[in-house]
């Protein structure tokens, strides 16, 4: 089984349009309005974005997590939670062995929760 696409509930379709193709760093994929659709490719997975969606937490893989909320951050996006570790992987069941699994959240455009992880040398 694969996950085919994820639902973000959006209130606003341009705003949220633009907050995202700014932090993915290309345009939509698709875009139908009405009735309101935006999709968004990631990697074989698709993003919709769609006013009245229910909420959804997405968390995306990124090289460095403190990099991506830095550069967040001089966008203005809210941050939420900082980049922090939350544990060690020791085997490679979940991620690379020998490295730390860091999160930090922040706010989209919209008010939805956002996570971003990386797996990094341990320190």
């Amino acid at each position: 089984m694969k996950l085919a696409q994820v639902a973000l509930g959006v209130q606003d379709l341009g705003r949220a349009t633009a907050f995202y193709t700014e932090l993915l760093g290309h345009p939509p994929a698709g875009t139908f309005d009405p009735p309101g659709l935006v999709f968004f490719d990631l990697e074989g997975v698709r993003l919709l974005l769609e006013v009245g969606a229910p909420a959804a937490l997405l968390y995306l893989q990124v090289d460095s997590v403190r990099t991506q909320i830095e550069e967040l951050r001089r966008r203005g996006t809210p941050v939420i939670a900082e980049p922090h570790v939350i544990f060690r992987h020791a085997d490679d069941s979940l991620g690379p062995a020998e490295t730390d699994e860091w999160l930090a959240f922040v706010r989209d455009s919209e008010g939805n929760l956002l996570g971003f992880a990386s797996h990094e040398p341990s320190e």
